[in-house]
C-alpha cells in the first residue's frame, strides 16, 4: 500500500519534525524521505558483486555471494585476507581506491542533485563499510578484535588512513552533490553489546569519526549513521559527535529511556524488531502486530521514525506496507 500524502505537509518537514524531537504528523515507510535516489560515480566505479560468485573488489577483499542469499558477505580466509600483519599494514594494503585519483564523471549525479526535488525530499548521499567494518574486512573479524585490544598503534595509523579515504568521499558527494543527509554505515556491535568496549571505541574510533562527522556538521549536512545493533553505551558520544539520526536503532536498546534522556538531541529510527518478523512463510498478522507495538510503544516519545532492517524481501514489503496503513490509520484519528 502506497501512503497517500495529499492534504500533510512534506516528507521532508514531517522527518525534520523527527529529528526535532517531537512526534511527526504521519508515519511512513522511510524510503518517501529522501524520495529518488542515485548511485554516485564512486560507489559505480568499484568493482559489482555477483550473484552465486566471488568477486574481489578495490580494496583486495574478497566478497562471496551465496546462492539463495540477498547479498554478498566479506568472505574473509587465512589465504585471502589482505592484510595478514597489522604491524606491517602498509606493506599489504597496496590498494586504496582514493576518490581524487579516479576518473570519474560527475555530470549525470550533479544534474540529479541540480533538479532533485529539496523542497519535498531530503537529497541523501552513502558512505557504506564504515571504518570499523572496512577494517575487519580487509584482516578478517577475528584478527581486528584482537588488534584494535593487542595492536592499537598500528591499528590507529590503518585507521587515520581509512579516515581520510571516507573524508575523501564524502567531501566529493557535499562539493558535486551540495547533499542535505549522508548515510553513513557502520555496525559497532550486535543484539547484546558492542563489539569493542566503551573505553576502546571512545579511544580509537571516535577521534577518527570526529573528522569525518566534523566536517560534515560544518558543511550544515544532517548525519544519519546506521547501526542496527546495541549501541546504547555510546549513544552520548553519537550525540557529541553530531549524529541527528541513529538509523537501525534495535529494540533491544531501551529506546524510551533514550527517548526521555536525548529528546531532541537524536533522532531514533528503527524500533520494529526485523529479527523477528524476518521468516519467510510469517504471518501478516504477526508482521502487523510487530509494527504497531514499535509505533504505540516508541511514537508517543517523539524523534521516532519506524524502520525494520530485514532482508527477505516479501516480508520486508509487507512491513513497509504495514507502516502505511497504520500511518494511515493513525493520521485519521487527529
Amino acid at each position: 500500500m502506497a501512503f497517500n500524502f495529499e492534504g500533510k505537509i512534506s516528507p521532508r518537514e514531517n522527518f525534520m519534525m523527527a529529528l526535532r524531537g517531537e512526534v511527526p504528523e504521519y508515519y511512513c515507510e522511510d524510503s518517501y524521505y529522501t524520495g529518488p535516489r542515485v548511485t554516485d560515480p564512486i560507489r559505480a566505479a568499484g568493482i559489482q558483486r555477483v550473484p552465486n560468485q566471488d568477486t574481489v573488489d578495490d580494496w583486495g577483499i574478497t566478497w562471496r555471494w551465496i546462492p539463495g542469499a540477498p547479498a554478498a558477505n566479506p568472505h574473509i580466509t587465512e589465504e585471502n585476507k589482505v592484510i595478514k600483519d597489522i604491524t606491517q599494514w602498509d606493506k599489504y594494503l597496496k590498494n586504496i581506491p582514493w576518490p581524487s585519483k579516479m576518473d570519474l564523471d560527475w555530470t549525470e549525479y550533479e544534474k540529479f542533485a541540480k533538479e532533485f526535488d529539496r523542497e519535498n525530499y531530503i537529497f541523501c548521499g552513502h558512505c557504506f563499510s564504515g571504518l570499523f567494518e572496512l577494517s575487519h574486512y580487509l584482516m578478517g573479524f577475528e584478527d581486528a578484535l584482537i588488534n584494535y585490544v593487542e595492536e592499537p598503534e598500528a591499528m590507529c595509523e590503518l585507521l587515520d588512513v581509512l579516515t581520510d579515504y571516507k573524508l575523501e568521499y564524502v567531501k566529493a558527494l557535499v562539493e558535486h552533490g551540495n547533499i542535505d543527509m549522508i548515510h553513513f554505515h557502520d555496525d559497532w556491535g550486535n543484539k547484546k553489546s558492542l563489539f569493542l568496549n566503551p573505553t576502546t571505541w571512545r579511544k580509537i574510533l571516535k577521534p577518527r569519526y570526529e573528522k569525518i562527522y566534523g566536517y560534515l556538521r560544518e558543511q550544515g549536512v544532517i548525519i544519519q549513521h546506521h547501526a542496527d545493533c546495541v549501541c546504547q553505551d555510546i549513544v552520548e558520544d553519537m550525540i557529541e559527535l553530531g549524529v541527528n539520526v541513529w538509523h537501525g536503532c534495535i529494540p533491544q536498546n531501551d529506546i524510551v529511556k533514550m527517548q526521555k534522556l536525548y529528546g531532541g538531541k537524536i533522532a531514533f529510527q528503527g524500533g520494529i524488531d526485523g529479527a523477528a518478523i524476518d521468516h519467510k512463510g510469517i504471518s501478516r498478522d504477526a508482521i502487523r502486530a510487530e509494527v504497531r507495538r514499535a509505533i504505540d510503544t516508541y511514537g508517543p516519545g517523539g524523534g521516532f521514525i519506524p524502520l525494520a532492517i530485514m532482508v527477505n524481501r516479501e516480508e520486508s514489503a509487507m512491513t513497509r506496507e504495514e507502516i502505511n496503513i497504520y500511518g494511515e490509520e493513525l493520521y485519521a484519528k487527529k
